[in-house]
């Protein structure tokens, strides 16, 4: 390759209509054509069943991704509603304990693990190469393989619900309640594979991520030009390698510890385990997964307030070094969990001291977005209008977290619902606002339509209203002393009242979603025609047609600032020289983003889904017997043998890049 960058034509004068267009134009015009429609039948998904299950590419992935985790929020959501209403009154009789345990349960297991990462994931692997300007993910069947672990995760936790095999020693699942001596049967086990399964599903996809947004960045996009967006993903996915092998360890841990054949003891202090040790790997993982979680969101955040404030983000810089030091600090503060276990008082006292210094950076992040807000022209619709309501639940939230920081009042409160009002503030605003917001932000990328807006300040408002009469008065209840985790309580405990506010707060809530719901499905088919870039945003995903082609862009763009919609030059160079027959991309270096090499990427192939089928019957069938894993590690040979053998990869070294023709 010879030339990589190729600026478009200089503007010329416009003949009179009577001479056409000039031979040269003509020619290019052409020239142009037949690349197109070489790019589609490469990039094109083989039709039928067996595309549906074979493809590779990284926006139909992460479309599966979102669709599939709000599907498990669903879910979730209505066992949430059946929780509040088994405690809208006292002693009330619609669940025993068991059924009670098993839905409160699978309702943390599924808004933790099948929701809360996986979705931030989605939208990772959809937007990052748009955001880029690469035409896919760095790994296409990496990305394939992890989608379809993730739906046996989930397809494996509510099969065991509806089984009345649910799990039911709460989403933590502390030992020795999950232990063989406290829970016979296999809920544990069924619950400790679909962890399993799902943190195998995150790192694969972290991998994806951060290899794509190093290696495959436009030429001239830099570090110092990475998206907010980008950064988010990147951060998250680096926290996701150091945290969620912990979180698999201790599972794998637990299914040795309850599997006959193997009896470990780990977690059997009479045999010399240690049942604290399940608590530092569980919250080593747990608290650093708020962040993994939240930090994503306010990926969300900077572009949606961007576009909206008409400005470029204020203090750039300092954002960036925020969401580090954010994701530094989150991993020394895990024993926040554990004060009321017996843990040295220095251990207490630094942990606290950490636990307080993680609002810094955070406070950092709100400070830039409102200072952006404040020097721009805001433009208030409902992408923005869900991140106002961010701000203003996360920074409850985030007050709430700095009182449990305190060890004594800490000690007071822990078992109560104040915990549970402070951990949904801090989730539910740190993560299900600012998705929202990015939903609507998205989706006329995602589908060329426009979302109602009269139907989105009706939801927006309905859940807001909704998500404060419901947890809002739980801080409440747990300064009144009620504790979480019962399915019942006594009327003499003067409960009721709050409990029942908060039971139709979570009716409004669940109205607020259906409006939601009813406002994406009724969009589908007759929403506002949306154009490329109905918001004048600045990223480069705005940069191409909505929805997008299957390669992305016909001629990947070259980046000359932070906002390349809006800072590029008209005579921007673009990137010429690949292959239209092969799926090819560029490779730039990982600093200042300048042309490498080309890289020819995996095509379409059942590898994946067979290669997850078999990771998924290892971890099942081990739930019964130790013989299942080597048997399992066999037969996934054959299909990773394909994977590899028909991957196609190719590496073409390039030269300097050249700014002429082609």
């Amino acid at each position: 390759m010879t030339e990589l960058l190729d600026p478009p034509p200089a503007a010329t004068a416009v003949p009179p209509p009577a001479a056409g267009p000039s031979p040269a134009a003509h020619e290019r015009s052409e020239r142009l054509e037949v690349e197109r429609l070489q790019l589609e039948e490469t990039w094109r998904r083989p039709p039928g069943l067996y595309g549906w299950l074979t493809t590779t590419n990284h926006k139909d992935i992460g479309l599966r991704f979102i669709v599939t985790a709000f599907t498990f929020f669903l879910l979730a959501g209505v066992l949430a509603l059946l929780m509040r209403l088994q405690l809208a009154r006292p002693r009330n009789p619609v669940f025993g304990p068991d059924l009670y345990n098993q839905i409160f349960t699978t309702h943390g297991s599924a808004m933790i693990f099948l929701f809360a990462v996986p979705v931030m994931e989605g939208f990772g692997l959809y937007f990052v190469p748009l955001m880029i300007g690469a035409r896919n993910v760095a790994f296409p069947r990496l990305m394939a393989f992890s989608y379809w672990t993730y739906l046996i995760a989930g397809v494996l936790l509510f099969t065991g619900l509806f089984l009345n095999t649910g799990p039911d020693m709460g989403w933590f699942s502390y030992t020795p309640l999950a232990g063989p001596g406290y829970s016979p049967g296999k809920r544990v086990d069924l619950w400790s594979q679909m962890v399993t399964l799902v943190e195998t599903t995150s790192m694969a996809g972290a991998i994806d991520i951060i290899a794509t947004a190093f290696k495959l960045r436009a030429p001239g996009m830099a570090l110092h030009r990475v998206p907010l967006f980008v950064w988010a993903q990147v951060i998250s996915s680096l926290m996701v390698l150091f945290a969620m092998p912990a979180v698999t360890l201790r599972s794998t841990m637990l299914s040795m510890d309850r599997t006959t054949n193997v009896t470990t003891h780990f977690f059997n202090a009479a045999e010399g385990g240690d049942h604290l040790l399940w608590q530092h790997l569980f919250w080593f993982f747990g608290h650093p997964d708020v962040y993994i979680i939240f930090i994503p969101a306010t990926g969300f955040v900077s572009p949606v307030v961007t576009a909206f404030a008409r400005r470029r983000v204020f203090g750039y810089t300092p954002m960036v070094l925020a969401m580090i030091a954010v994701a530094f600090i989150g991993f020394g503060v895990w024993v926040h969990h554990m004060f009321a276990t017996p843990i040295p008082e220095l251990g207490q006292g630094m942990f606290t001291a950490s636990s307080l210094l993680i609002t810094i950076p955070n406070g950092v992040q709100i400070f830039c977005w409102t200072a952006t807000l404040w020097g721009g022209r805001p433009w208030l619709r409902t992408p923005l209008l869900f991140m106002l309501g961010f701000l203003a639940v996360f920074v409850l939230g985030g007050l709430s977290g700095v009182i449990l920081a305190s060890v004594q009042v800490d000690l007071q409160v822990h078992d109560t619902y104040f915990v549970v009002a402070h951990l949904h503030y801090v989730l539910v605003g740190g993560a299900v606002f600012p998705l929202l917001g990015a939903v609507c932000f998205w989706f006329p990328k995602w589908t060329g339509r426009m979302l109602s807006e009269r139907l989105g300040w009706v939801a927006f408002w309905l859940l807001f209203a909704g998500f404060n009469l419901t947890f809002f008065p739980m801080h409440q209840l747990g300064l009144h002393g009620m504790p979480r985790r019962v399915y019942t309580y006594a009327p003499q405990t003067g409960w009721g009242g709050l409990n029942a506010l908060a039971t139709v707060g979570a009716g409004l809530m669940g109205v607020g979603v259906l409006v939601f719901l009813a406002n994406v499905l009724r969009s589908l088919g007759s929403g506002a025609a949306a154009g490329p870039n109905p918001w004048g945003a600045g990223t480069l995903e705005w940069a191409t047609s909505s929805p997008p082609p299957r390669y992305n862009f016909q001629r990947p763009p070259t980046v000359q600032g932070r906002e390349p919609v809006w800072e590029n030059a008209a005579d921007a160079p673009v990137v010429t020289g690949l292959d239209a027959r092969t799926r090819e991309t560029l490779c730039t270096t990982t600093m200042d983003a300048e042309p490498h090499h080309k890289y020819t990427m995996a095509g379409d192939a059942l590898a994946p889904l067979l290669t997850a089928l078999a990771v998924g019957g290892i971890w099942i069938g081990g739930m019964f017997h130790p013989a299942a894993v080597p048997i399992g590690c066999g037969l996934m040979v054959i299909p990773l043998a394909v994977w590899f053998w028909t991957s196609g990869h190719r590496k073409e070294t390039a030269g300097e890049p050249d700014q002429g023709g082609e």
